[in-house]
Formats: C-alpha cells, structure tokens, sequence
C-alpha cells in the first residue's frame, strides 16, 4: 500500500481515538500522534505532516485552550473529528468553527474520510506553494527593513527611477516626506543600487539622541575627553567609511553641531571629540527631514551653507494618500510578511476592508498601515480581514464628494493602473484582461497621465 504525505494525530488516550488512528493508517497515511499535555509541542518543522486531524470529544476547556494555541502555531490544514453532543459546548464549536478546514463524526466511513483528508492535502500543498512562488518572484526581502519598496503606480513608478538615477552618483541626497513614508528605506535602497553597495549602511536619528551626546556618536571622541569617556570610541562616520550614512531628522541637529557637519562635508575629515588629528573618511551622505527646511533657514534654526551643502540631489517620498492605488498591493505583501504571526483560520483581506483602506486618509502613511495590518491580522476572528478589525472609525474617513463622472474616471484610472500592475506593465495582457484594444490602453494610458517604466518588468525599488 502506498504511504502518502504523514498527517498530526491529536487525541486524548481512548479507545475512539485508538480506532480513530488505526483507521488513517489504514488509508495509507503515515500518522505522528501528539498526546496530552500539549503545551509544549511543538510544530513548526511541520514540512513532513500536510495536515492534521484532532479528535475533539472528551476534551476539557483546559485541553481546548492548549489546542487552539498548538493549532495556531502550526502552518498546516485541520480535519476535526467530533459527535453532535460535543458541538454543543462553545469552547469546542469555536475551536473546530475557526480553526478547521472540516469536521466528520467519529462514525465516518473511511472512503469519506479519505476524500475529506486528500483534499485538505492538495490545499495544504497549493497553499504552501503558493507563499513560496510569491516569496520567490516578489521584492527581496530584507531582514534589516521592515518592509521593500511596493508601488505599481505613477508616482512611485517616478520615486524608483529617481532612486536608480541619483544612487549612481556620489553627490549628497536630500530626502522629505512625511512621517512614516518610507525615507530610510529610500536611503537604503539608494545604498544598495549605489556603487557603495558591498559596504556598510549606517543611519541615525538626530533627534532622537540627547544634545550632549550627538557630536560623539557622529564624530566619537578620544579616551579622556570628557568624565566617563574610558576609552577611545569610534564615531558613526568614521565607523561608515567607504559606505553611506543616513541622517535622519537631520533638520533636529543641535545649531552648533550644524557647523562641524559642515566643515565634514567641505573637508571630508573629521576631529573626534577631545583629538586634534584630521582623520579623513570616504563617506556618501543621504539626510532625510519630515520638516521644512526652507522655512527653517529662514527662521535661522538651520545653517544655510549646510542646507546648500546637503540638497544637492533632492527626493520627495509621496504619502500614501497620492498613490491611493497602491494601498491593495501593500496591503498584501503586508498579509504575506507577516502571515507567521497570523492565527491559521485568517486567509486574507475582504472588499470591505480594502474599500476601507482605500477611503481613509492614513496620516500615518505606510507605517501606519503595517501597524493596523499587523493588528487586524492578530485580532481577527474571521477567514478574512472586516474592517472593525483595522481599527479604522468610519467617521474619520475622508467623505470626498464626486460627480458621477469623477466617479467612473476615478474607476477607469484604478482599473487601468491594477491591470497593468498584475500583468508586469505589458500592454497586450493587461488589454486581454479590461477586454479592450492595445489602442485603448495606450489612449487611456495618455488620458490619466499613467507612464510605464523604463523596463517592462514590474518596478520595485
């Protein structure tokens, strides 16, 4: 007989659970039983066992509770087995409601029972799959940041070329945008496309460091220089030589320290804090600020020269709000990133959610929808995503009135902009997918201001 793919057994030590396992195995399943107690199993090097089946009656609240945690932990599809009188009991009904993929009685014929567990099988199988296509032909993923660069849209399409064009070069970049856009990603991806690649990328807040201790974490400072410095320490800049470094919230820098930055920048060499040496150090600068720095000069909070100095090369990150588009796309590469901390019986985002998603003004931008994605993935007790899970009060949409044409030419940009995003931005699938002629795409392409991309393949930064 062959043996297929093995399979969880889950079950208190009885006799039913005995004729249970007896009959799986009969089936050609390899089965590895799992008894009480189990809260210290473990399955999370489940790759051998596709599925599981759990034998629910007789089982105490406490039993439950142990389960529901087991279950949730593991990456594979549940079969539960249980008699009517056990379904009466809350604790067992929401166990088998939210977290099995299907439920027989103990009395099953094994030919049911086998349908039942193959099937779960190939959808155990397609599923896996699945993540593991999406893991391969999605962006990089990088342990360092919490999220790749995602966007299928206009001005995210205009935000990566620039990233291409100005990481190319080794003249300073100046990056704004909002709180919570993406800047150090921006900064980051800058370093990785820049001939400064194979070394370091280091960043710092300036304003998230005390006055009295920024200039020697920027420039480090000599063994005795000030009371408790014990030893000779390293500067930030010095330690990122040959790489980039990124200054965030650079518009924060103490006044005074604007000036030894400065001098940096001209001279290329730095003192450390207490020395008198000039130690030169080959570093690319990337600063960032969510504030305006123009108004700030002005107000003489800001040193002109450095503002010179520093906006060589200028990048806006876009908030969120102007690429409304791209909420859908990020909020599933979100789901996927994310998808270990999930409970299992969650399998995605329902219309409702993403209609939410998409009238909401998120001031917070991409951080903020990480956190309420994250959220919604923890605290939700459906197959899929409702909008009370995102915490999102309705009240606090934007109510935007529209024409009923500003409505259809709205829809049209969407549609036109998703299709091309799914099909890689390549005009005769994305015209095979709308129903329409190459002609059209290209007229409505010019009709929304919708550009392509240099390359043909889908754009990530």
């Amino acid at each position: 007989m062959e043996v297929k793919q093995g399979c969880w057994m889950i079950a208190e030590a009885t006799g039913e659970a005995e004729q249970l396992e007896a009959k799986v195995r009969t089936l050609g399943w390899s089965v590895t039983r799992l008894s009480p107690p189990w809260s210290g199993c473990c399955l999370e090097d489940d790759s051998e066992c596709r599925i599981g089946v759990v034998h629910v009656d007789g089982l105490s609240a406490d039993r439950i509770g142990q389960l529901e945690s087991l279950i949730l932990r593991s990456r594979c599809l549940w079969l539960a087995v249980a008699a009517e009188d056990t379904l009466e009991a809350a604790e067992s009904r929401k166990l088998i409601a939210t977290l099995c993929h299907g439920l027989v009685a103990p009395t099953v014929e094994s030919q049911e029972l086998g349908c039942l567990m193959q099937q779960a099988h190939m959808m155990s199988t397609l599923q896996r799959h699945d993540v593991e296509q999406r893991g391969m032909t999605g962006a990089a993923s990088n342990d360092d940041s919490e999220y790749e660069m995602v966007g299928s849209t206009p001005v995210m399409w205009k935000l990566f070329q620039m990233i291409r064009k100005v990481a190319a070069v080794e003249a300073p970049v100046f990056i704004s945008g909002e709180s919570g856009t993406g800047k150090e990603l921006t900064a980051q991806a800058i370093h990785e496309r820049s001939p400064r690649a194979s070394a370091c990328f280091h960043a710092i807040n300036c304003g998230a460091l005390p006055d009295h201790l920024i200039q020697s974490e920027l420039f480090g400072h000599e063994k005795g220089a000030f009371t408790g410095a014990v030893q000779k320490k390293i500067g930030r800049i010095e330690a990122t030589d040959g790489g980039t470094l990124f200054l965030d919230e650079i518009g924060d820098l103490p006044f005074e320290l604007q000036v030894n930055l400065l001098r940096f920048l001209e001279t290329r060499t730095i003192q450390r804090v207490g020395g008198l040496e000039d130690i030169p150090v080959d570093v690319r600068i990337v600063a960032a600020t969510h504030v305006d720095l123009e108004r700030a000069v002005e107000e003489g909070r800001f040193r002109e020269d450095l503002y010179h100095r520093l906006n060589v090369l200028q990048i806006k990150v876009p908030p969120l709000r102007e690429h409304q588009e791209d909420i859908e796309i990020l909020a599933r590469y979100f789901f996927e990133r994310f998808a270990g901390e999930k409970p299992s019986h969650l399998r995605g985002i329902s219309r409702d959610a993403l209609l939410v998603m998409r009238q909401y003004s998120w001031p917070g931008n991409v951080r903020e929808l990480i956190n309420r994605m994250r959220r919604a993935m923890i605290m939700c007790e459906h197959r899929l995503i409702q909008p009370e899970d995102l915490g999102i009060e309705r009240r606090k949409m934007s109510r935007q009135i529209l024409t009923l044409e500003q409505a259809k030419e709205r829809a049209e940009r969407e549609a036109l902009i998703a299709a091309l995003g799914r099909n890689k931005n390549k005009i005769h699938p994305a015209a095979k997918e709308l129903g329409v002629s190459r002609v059209t795409i290209y007229r409505l392409m010019e009709k929304h201001g919708v550009i392509r991309p240099e390359s043909s393949a889908q754009p990530t930064a």
